[in-house]
C-alpha cells in the first residue's frame, strides 16, 4: 500500500462526548485510523463502543491535556503504533464558571479553563509535532468558539471561557506562521451552537451537522487557509 492510499492517521483530543466523539465516529466512517484522548477512559462508554465496532481502527488514549506529563505519555504511547499525525484536532474544553460578574469571578477557575482550553492546544500541539511534520498534508484544527471572538462579543459574561478561546485563535494564528514551513496547516474552527452538554438543548446545530460542517472544512482548507478563522460551514469567522 503507497502513502498515498494508506488510511488517514486522526488525532483527536477530548473524545468522551459531544463533538470529540461525533469527530471519531465520522472520521472512522471515512476509513480513517484515529487516536482518541480522553481525559477518563473509565467513562467513556460510548467511545469504547466505536472501539469494539472498530478493534483494527481505534485506539483509545488516557490523556489530560492540562497536564504535561499526561501528554507525553500518550505522546509514548502513540508512537509506539503510528510514525505520522495526518490530522490533529485540539477539541478537548471545559466551560467554567457560567453567568459570572466580575463581583464573583472566581479567578482560580478562569486559570483552570485556561489551563485546559489554551495552554492544552498549545500542549498536544508541541509534544506532537515531530509526527505532525512526518503527516500527509498536515493540519492542526482548534475547536474554538465564536464567544471568543471580540468583534462578535455583544453581551459579555461568560470571562474565562470567552477569554481562553480569544486566546486560543492567536495560539492558531501564531502556530500557522511558525509551522508554514514545515507545511502544516493551522486553523480555528467555530462548531456553531451545537446541541451537546456544553451547549445546551436549544442550540440550533445537531452534532452531527456540525461535525459533518468541520471535517469538509478541515479537509478543504490549505497554506492559504492557515490561520484563518472559520465557522462550520467554512466561512471566516470574525475576530
Amino acid at each position: 500500500m503507497s502513502r498515498d492510499t494508506e488510511p488517514r492517521h486522526i488525532l483527536i483530543t477530548g473524545t468522551t462526548r459531544g463533538l470529540g466523539l461525533e469527530f471519531t465516529r465520522q472520521w472512522l466512517a471515512k476509513g480513517a485510523h484515529v487516536f482518541a484522548l480522553t481525559r477518563d477512559p473509565g467513562a467513556a462508554k460510548a467511545l469504547a463502543g466505536l472501539g469494539r465496532d472498530h478493534p483494527k481502527a481505534l485506539s483509545i488514549q488516557k490523556c489530560d491535556v492540562a497536564d504535561d506529563a499526561s501528554v507525553d505519555a500518550a505522546r509514548r504511547a502513540i508512537q509506539k503504533s503510528w510514525d505520522r499525525v495526518d490530522v490533529l484536532i485540539n477539541n478537548a474544553g471545559i466551560y467554567g464558571q457560567r453567568d459570572d460578574d466580575l463581583d464573583e469571578l472566581d479567578v482560580d477557575e478562569i486559570r483552570r479553563v485556561l489551563e485546559v482550553n489554551t495552554l492544552g492546544p498549545l500542549r498536544v500541539t508541541r509534544a506532537f509535532l515531530p509526527l505532525l511534520k512526518k503527516g500527509r498534508s498536515p493540519r492542526v484544527a482548534h475547536i474554538t468558539s465564536l464567544m471568543g471572538s471580540i468583534a462578535d462579543n455583544g453581551s459579555g459574561g461568560s470571562y474565562g471561557y470567552r477569554m481562553s478561546k480569544a486566546a486560543l485563535n492567536m495560539v492558531s494564528r501564531n502556530l500557522a506562521h511558525e509551522l508554514k514551513g514545515a507545511g502544516i496547516v493551522s486553523i480555528a474552527l467555530h462548531p456553531g451552537w451545537v446541541r451537546t452538554d456544553m451547549g445546551g438543548p436549544s442550540g440550533r446545530l445537531s452534532v452531527e451537522e456540525s461535525i459533518t460542517g468541520l471535517i469538509r472544512t478541515i479537509d478543504s482548507v490549505g497554506p492559504r487557509e492557515s490561520g484563518g478563522f472559520f465557522d462550520y460551514a467554512g466561512r471566516p469567522a470574525p475576530w
